[in-house]
């Protein structure tokens, strides 16, 4: 054999035996990672992306043997719904308990975490909540509340003490304070209309205590109507007009937050998620709140408390034991308490936690679990009930309200047959 044969083979034998070293060692290293899981949870709220990445880091500080990914991507429903339908789940993702919600967990995407201990914890109030968003009865728990918003009624509390004005329990005593509080020369309300979504929030408010929670699901069944069932949820609303600026459908929701900050009204009907809104325009502003007092007595009034954010686990997870460990984590005191710090809000979770300062007129209602869901968590977006309730506000006619909740009837017919037909097919078995 020539010289150079002998050095070709030995060449080769060289390499082989570099490329046998470097498999082994590749080997090992992906030994080492693959005995790290991986949980990707998928959050749909941007706006939390600091305390996620606090929560996230804490957490891979504290385990060893899993490592978690949250992401908060803009537009995260619709990067959602387009990786659902390719098959490519995350394995937890976080949402609100609306119908997109009612919708993923129709299409039996969700794993049942009945098992998961932190679900006793939870206030029973946000589990009610999220059994009323099932389209139909389903066994099992599909979802971990974790942090909830309420809406009802902002107001100036330095004006309030100056003015020595009492916190109205009923509905004549709320006219009675606004007609005190225009008396002295002060706007009562601002409501700024002009963004239709805004309609929503005092229709909310009151509708929770005029309606049943389960309203939207009876008119599926066919045992109510929504004229029946909002009527004098309708009636209301359209009184608050005699108190707030003058075309309120010229302002938005940002010049509606700028006007209440400015001073210029001495209440806002809207959420909790108005108050850094407000707050970005008077950083000191001394805001309190209180349940829309919907009702003749005390007694009947409901908090309008929604999930603003929940975890569920979808249903093709393979990592149960180490998704289980992150929700157990996201479900400590301190790490909800970091969420909390950063987002403000209510935990769905029973326990003693701070209540952000301008929801302490609230705070009754919160902790004897007095509350309710949004109602218009449970309406097809396209249906636009906001630009129906904002269409029936401009409306001066004698029969506005009939016609109203004539259309509400006939639109809600239209837009959800499938789902009528599917709640009756069930109601037969």
């Amino acid at each position: 054999m020539s010289k150079n044969k002998i050095k070709i083979k030995k060449g080769i034998s060289v390499a082989a035996g570099i490329m046998m070293v470097m498999t082994s060692l590749t080997g090992c290293a992906q030994s080492s990672l693959s005995e790290k899981v991986e949980v990707e949870l998928v959050s749909y709220k941007p706006e939390a992306v600091a305390a996620f990445e606090k929560i996230a880091e804490r957490f891979n500080e504290t385990h060893d043997d899993i490592h978690l990914t949250i992401d908060s991507p803009n537009e995260a429903m619709t990067i959602l719904k387009t990786r659902f339908i390719r098959e490519d789940y995350p394995d937890i993702v976080g949402i609100g308990g609306d119908i997109n919600y009612s919708n993923f967990l129709d299409a039996d995407l969700f794993m049942d975490i009945s098992d998961l201990e932190e679900i006793g914890m939870v206030k029973q109030s946000y589990l009610d909540i999220d059994k009323q968003l099932e389209f139909v009865p389903q066994e099992g728990t599909y979802a971990l509340p974790y942090a909830a918003n309420a809406a009802g009624i902002l107001y100036n509390k330095d004006m309030f003490d100056e003015h020595g004005w009492t916190i109205p329990e009923t509905w004549d005593e709320f006219l009675a304070l606004c007609d005190e509080i225009e008396a002295s020369g002060i706007q009562p309300l601002y409501l700024g209309y002009k963004d239709t979504w805004t309609c929503l929030a005092p229709w909310n408010a009151l509708a929770v205590g005029l309606s049943d929670p389960d309203t939207c699901n009876q008119v599926n069944m066919g045992n109510l109507t929504f004229t029946e069932a909002y009527r004098e949820t309708a009636e209301k609303i359209k009184v608050l007009l005699d108190y707030a600026e003058p075309n309120p459908y010229a302002y938005g929701y940002n010049d509606a937050c700028t006007a209440f900050a400015r001073g210029q009204s001495a209440m806002y009907p809207i959420g909790s998620y108005a108050i850094p809104q407000i707050k970005s325009v008077n950083p000191t502003m001394n805001i309190d709140s209180f349940t829309f007092p919907a009702n003749e007595a005390e007694e009947d009034n409901v908090l309008n408390s929604g999930i603003d954010l929940q975890f569920c686990v979808m249903k093709n997870c393979e990592n149960k034991e180490a998704v289980y460990e992150v929700l157990r984590f996201l479900y400590e005191d301190e790490t909800i308490q970091i969420y909390l710090d950063e987002q403000g809000g209510i935990t769905c979770k029973e326990g003693d936690f701070d209540i952000p300062a301008e929801l302490e007129g609230m705070r009754a209602y919160i902790e004897n679990d007095r509350m309710a869901d949004f109602q218009d968590h449970h309406y097809p977006s396209e249906m636009s009930v906001d630009a129906m309730i904002q269409t029936y506000l401009l409306d001066d006619s004698e029969t506005a309200t009939d016609t109203f909740l004539e259309r509400f009837d006939t639109d809600w017919k239209r837009y959800n047959r499938d789902l009528i037909r599917k709640v009756q097919q069930y109601q037969t078995k």
